[in-house]
């Protein structure tokens, strides 16, 4: 099976992914921006071959050389695939040229502009936030007025949680819209106020062949707002079981609403002190900042290839046991500049240990990173554990325990 790879080896997991489409006996054919020399080694090794391109935001260029690079070597691909989200039109307009199959135009943009996403979800009786699409500051105040405060101003085809804003009244309104002038399009939404968490599935031919719940402490907001937060990913041993029950019920509507058939999504939901499920929004894609890694911490499983798989075969060949709670934690250095020291880590492990699954923190000599561009901050460490409080309270110690300093 040829398969054709948008970005292969960029943003990071995407190598992984490469990798996984390899194991599952693809031949794959990777288009990129940057020379194949400076792709990963792992993901050279994967590739079958490499075509790069001047751009990838050039769609009709892109077509074009891509086609004709296809032609030129006689080869029909199987799949289009492409696991990035601002790269998920080229993808779908790829497959309507080269008459792949997949997600088309039409089924592709629910999935990424946000307001044609919750009037889909809205049609089908799923309950969303009360949201309106706005171009300008005018169209934003009065979308406010009628939604009320508190609000969240959003993006219409963001992914994460950058240039979102909660905006608590009126005089707020006045300070975030100069923030969000650069975006083309923003939604302006009622504000949830509820725990966060996600619902991520694998699907073949629109069977969910394996779904993961995960829990954000805090919530993305408050994680992309405060710096002194350590950020955490927790993907839960027990989807779907009590109040959660709602969420995964939900989570199944939403992808039969938008007709969703094969690959990963990431869904992100609220659940109310009421104990009412709200949706948040949906990717066709999978999480990032290393939730895939987690899900596969949790379950002894590798979900690269489970979704290769999946797109190459329709089926996922590895058992799913559910054995822990997995967290990430993702660590900020205090201070600005370079990382001068880093403590509390080798008590962590002495106590922690057989627990912690990996370390990737950012030595000493390294420049700080810019927490306001990347929840990935400074480093960030693993652990799981079977009990969900016990995982909890010992995220929690390496929030407050590890400490990276910069100066």
């Amino acid at each position: 099976m040829n398969v054709l790879m948008l970005s292969p080896g960029f943003p990071d997991e995407m190598n992984s992914f490469t990798e996984g489409l390899a194991a599952a006996g693809a031949r794959v054919y990777g288009v990129g921006e940057q020379p194949l020399g400076t792709l990963p080694a792992r993901c050279r090794t994967a590739l079958t071959a490499y075509l790069q391109v001047p751009s990838l935001w050039d769609d009709e260029a892109a077509i074009g050389e891509i086609s004709k690079e296809a032609r030129a070597n006689n080869i029909e691909f199987s799949r289009i695939e492409c696991l990035w989200e601002p790269l998920m039109i080229l993808a779908a307009r790829l497959r309507e040229a080269l008459g792949v199959p997949g997600m088309t135009v039409a089924e592709t943009v629910p999935f990424r502009d946000k307001e044609i996403m919750k009037s889909v979800l809205d049609a089908a009786g799923i309950r969303t936030p009360h949201h309106a699409r706005c171009t300008d500051e005018n169209q934003s105040r009065a979308a406010a007025e009628r939604i009320g405060f508190p609000l969240i101003a959003k993006p219409i085809a963001g992914a994460g949680s950058a240039d979102t804003h909660r905006v608590n009244d009126e005089k707020d309104l006045d300070r975030v819209l100069p923030l969000i002038r650069h975006v083309p399009e923003v939604s302006i939404e009622e504000f949830i106020e509820g725990r966060e968490f996600t619902f991520d599935t694998i699907c073949a031919a629109g069977e969910v062949l394996y779904h993961n719940m995960s829990w954000y402490r805090p919530c993305p907001l408050i994680a992309r707002t405060v710096e002194w937060t350590s950020p955490q990913t927790i993907a839960l041993r027990n989807p779907g079981v009590g109040p959660l029950a709602a969420g995964q019920e939900m989570g199944f509507a939403v992808l039969k609403a938008l007709g969703f058939q094969t690959g990963f999504t990431h869904m992100e939901w609220f659940l109310t002190d009421s104990g009412e499920a709200v949706f948040g929004e949906i990717g066709a894609r999978p999480p990032g900042a290393r939730s895939v890694e987690i899900m596969n911490v949790a379950s002894d499983i590798d979900l690269y290839q489970g979704w290769a798989e999946a797109v190459c075969t329709g089926q996922l060949s590895q058992q799913i046991h559910r054995r822990y709670n997995a967290a990430v934690i993702f660590k900020r250095a205090q201070g600005e500049g370079r990382i001068t020291q880093i403590e509390g880590l080798g008590e962590l492990l002495s106590r922690f240990g057989p627990h912690v699954t990996s370390v990737d923190l950012l030595p000493p000599g390294a420049h700080r990173r810019n927490w306001k561009q990347t929840l990935m901050s400074d480093g960030h460490l693993v652990l799981r554990h079977p009990d969900l409080e016990t995982c909890v309270e010992m995220a929690d110690r390496v929030g407050t325990d590890l400490r990276i300093y910069a100066a």
